[in-house]
């Protein structure tokens, strides 16, 4: 299966959407959340967060560019808002790369400019249809990265 779809219109269904969207991406840790504003991204992503174990406060990362979570396993979690990010350059200068290359989950909203820096990851299209908010997810590869 290369992608899937799932109703999120409603809150109580977010966290089995949840459990199989981290199902479908399997050991794919970069998350890239493509919706318009105020579509959800963040809730989801603190639904994500729970099913993670995530054992510290979750907080959307507007004013800090990137938020850093731990899990019970040790694992960590980036959470990136890159809404304020002009250029590929400042990620760079964030040492974005060293994020995307850490093996830890990494979430990213508004990830246009991080296109670049990333091998492979998992597109998640949250958008309505007919009064229905659908969550959609594939994985992409990429062959070549261009800096």
């Amino acid at each position: 299966m290369n992608s899937f779809k799932i109703d999120i219109s409603n809150l109580k269904h977010h966290d089995d959407a949840a459990a199989q969207l981290i199902e479908f991406a399997g050991a794919e840790r970069v998350f890239l959340f493509d919706a318009p504003m105020g579509a959800g991204k963040t809730t989801f992503i603190k639904t994500l967060c729970r099913r993670l174990h995530i054992t510290d406060t979750m907080s959307s990362p507007t004013y800090s560019i990137v938020n850093e979570y731990h899990t019970n396993s040790n694992l960590k979690l980036f959470h990136f808002d890159l809404y304020r990010i002009k250029t590929a350059e400042e990620l760079y200068e964030l040492g974005f790369e060293e994020y995307v290359l850490s093996g830890n989950y990494v979430f990213i909203e508004w990830p246009e400019l991080s296109l670049s820096f990333l091998s492979s990851y998992l597109r998640i299209i949250i958008n309505s249809e007919n009064n229905i908010r659908y969550l959609c997810a594939e994985i992409i590869t990429n062959n070549e990265i261009t800096n």
